[in-house]
C-alpha cells in the first residue's frame, strides 16, 4: 500500500491566475478512506469570469499557428509523464482504480495529447479548393478550409478522470480553441494536475485555458446556457446528457454518454474466447465503463457451456488493495452508486435468473469500514429473463448477465430493445453473419469477435439513440471542433 498522501488543496485557474473561493470540494479517498484533498470549488461570479476570459481570447487563438499549437500539446504530453506517479497514486484515491490501471490511464492520456497535435498538423494542411459545377457558377473558384470553432465547454466524468479529460481538451487546444474544464465533482484532483501542466507550458496565452471544478448545481446550467460558449463537448449519463442539451441553445454537441452493450454469441463461436472477452468485458474498473459489456446475449444451444467457461475466468478478477499490482478492481465510484448495481440484480433474480457467482456486496480484507458498502462482489447471472431491467437499463457495475436467444431475428430484437446504442460485440466464426449483424445492429460500433473497445480515438465512436450526439476519436473531434470557412476567389 502506498504511503497516505498529505492533504491536498487544488485551485481554480482562470484567465492565467489560481483563485480561490469560499467553498470547497472534499474528494474521497478509495483506497484508504476519509477525505484525501480539497478544490475549491467554483461559483458563478467566478465561472462568468472564465466564460469572459475564454471569450476574449478568441481572437488571438485564430491567430496561433498550427505548429504552435502542436508544440503545446506536445509539451503537456512530456508534463504528464513527468509526473505519472503522482497522477497514477491520485487516480486510484478519486477514482478507486487499482494502481496498474491508474499508470495506464495516465500513458494514455499523455499519448492523446501526442496524438491531437499530429491530427492537428493533418487537418489544418487539407484544405479544399473547389471550382463551379453548375450553370451561371462557371469560372468560380474558392478555398474551403478549417478555423477554430470558438470557446469549448469540456464536461468530463468520473470514471476515465484523465484519459477522457485528454480526449476532450487536447482536440479542443490543438484546434486553436479555448477551453473551459469543468471535471467530474467526485474527481476533480487529476484535472487539477492537467491544469497546473498547462499553466506551466510557455506561449499559451491566459484565457486560453480555464480549469472550473464546481458542482453541477450551481454552475452547471450557467456555462452551458452561456452564448460566449460554442462547443460542448461531454462524456457522462444520459440523463446528464439531455439536461445539457436542453440548456446549451446554438452551440455544438458533442456527446459519448451511457451505453448497454450488448455481446452476441452464436453457436458457432469460439467459446473460450468469448468468455475471456466477457469477463474483461464485465468487469474491468468493476463495470464503470460506458463501454463495458451489460448483457451477454447467448444462443439457446451454448449458454450453459458459456456460464461454465465465465465462472471459470472470475477468479481473476477480484477486489484487493489498490496499491498491489495484482489486484484487478476496486470499489463502486459511491455507495448510490453500489445502491443501483444491487437493486437491478435484485430484480434479475426476482424475475427468474439464477446467480452463479457473488451477488453480493463484499470489501476485501483490510478495507476501511468507510468503503466496505461500496464494494460489489464480480457477479455472473445466468438464464436472465429477457423481462429483466439489467437487460435494457445501464448498470456500471461488475455484473456478468447472460440471456438467451434462438435465432439472429430475435437477438437483433433484444440488442436493438435498449435506448441505448453506443457499443456491441458479436461472436461467431461466419464472416457474412457477422458483417449482416454489425450492419443491422442499431450502435455507434461494432466489434466482431472481441470486447468493444474505444482505444486512443484512432476511429471514431460514440452513440445512437440515447447514447449521444456525434463521434469522439481525436481526428473526428478535431473536426468536431472546427468549423469551415468558404473563401469564393
Amino acid at each position: 500500500m502506498a504511503t497516505r498522501v498529505a492533504q491536498r488543496r487544488e485551485r481554480i485557474y482562470v484567465d492565467g491566475e489560481w483563485l480561490e473561493t469560499e467553498s470547497v470540494i472534499s474528494v474521497s479517498d478509495l483506497a484508504d478512506g476519509g477525505s484525501f484533498a480539497q478544490v475549491a470549488a467554483t461559483d458563478p461570479a467566478t465561472a462568468h469570469a472564465a466564460l469572459e476570459a475564454a471569450h476574449e481570447i478568441k481572437p488571438e487563438l485564430r491567430e496561433t499557428t498550427v505548429v504552435e499549437r502542436a508544440r503545446w500539446c506536445e509539451t503537456i504530453a512530456e508534463g504528464l509523464r513527468e509526473r505519472e506517479e503522482e497522477l497514477a497514486e491520485v487516480i486510484v484515491r478519486e477514482a478507486g482504480k487499482p494502481i496498474s490501471s491508474a499508470r495506464g490511464e495516465v500513458e494514455q492520456a499523455a499519448t492523446r495529447f501526442d496524438r491531437a497535435a499530429e491530427e492537428a498538423r493533418t487537418v489544418v494542411s487539407s484544405g479544399e479548393y473547389r471550382e463551379g459545377s453548375t450553370e451561371g457558377h462557371e469560372g468560380w473558384q474558392a478555398i474551403v478550409k478549417h478555423e477554430p470553432i470558438g470557446a469549448v465547454l469540456c464536461i468530463t466524468p468520473y470514471n476515465y478522470p484523465l484519459a477522457t479529460t485528454a480526449l476532450q481538451v487536447a482536440p479542443a487546444l490543438a484546434a486553436g480553441n479555448s477551453v473551459l474544464l469543468k471535471p467530474a465533482s467526485k474527481t476533480p484532483i487529476s484535472a487539477a494536475i492537467l491544469a497546473d501542466v498547462i499553466a506551466d507550458v510557455d506561449g499559451i496565452p491566459n484565457g486560453a485555458f480555464n480549469f472550473v471544478p464546481g458542482e453541477a448545481s450551481e454552475i452547471g446550467d450557467l456555462l452551458s446556457g452561456d452564448d460566449r460558449i460554442n462547443a460542448i463537448a461531454m462524456t457522462g449519463s444520459s440523463g446528464a446528457g439531455k439536461h445539457v442539451a436542453r440548456e446549451s441553445g446554438m452551440v455544438n454537441l458533442h456527446m459519448e454518454l451511457g451505453g448497454n452493450a450488448p455481446a452476441i454469441v452464436f453457436d458457432d463461436a469460439d467459446l473460450t474466447d468469448v468468455a475471456g472477452n466477457c469477463a474483461k468485458g464485465s468487469f474491468k474498473y468493476a463495470g464503470q465503463r460506458c463501454s463495458a459489456i451489460s448483457r451477454v446475449l447467448a444462443h439457446e444451444d451454448v449458454h450453459d457451456d458459456l456460464v461454465n467457461l465465465i465462472d471459470g475466468q472470475m477468479d481473476a478478477w477480484q477486489a484487493g488493495d489498490l496499491f498491489d499490482e495484482n489486484t484487478a478492481l476496486g470499489p463502486l465510484i459511491s455507495e448510490d452508486q453500489a445502491d443501483w448495481v444491487e437493486e437491478l440484480v435484485e430484480d434479475a433474480v426476482e424475475k427468474g435468473a439464477e446467480i452463479v457467482r457473488g451477488g453480493e456486496r463484499r470489501a476485501p480484507e483490510g478495507v476501511p469500514d468507510e468503503l466496505g458498502s461500496q464494494f460489489f462482489e464480480p457477479t455472473l447471472l445466468a438464464n436472465v429473463p429477457q423481462d429483466a431491467r439489467i437487460v435494457d437499463e445501464e448498470q456500471f457495475g461488475p455484473i456478468a448477465a447472460i440471456t438467451t436467444f434462438e435465432d439472429e431475428a430475435e437477438a437483433l430484437e433484444l440488442a436493438n430493445g435498449s435506448d441505448l446504442a453506443l457499443d456491441a460485440a458479436v461472436f461467431t466464426n461466419d464472416y457474412k453473419r457477422a458483417m449482416q449483424m454489425a450492419e443491422r445492429i442499431d450502435a455507434g460500433a461494432v466489434r466482431i469477435n472481441g470486447a468493444p473497445s474505444h482505444g486512443l480515438g484512432d476511429i471514431p465512436f460514440g452513440g445512437n439513440k440515447d447514447s449521444g450526439i456525434g463521434r469522439e476519436g481525436l481526428d473526428a473531434s478535431i473536426h468536431a471542433m472546427m468549423r469551415k470557412k468558404s473563401i469564393v476567389l
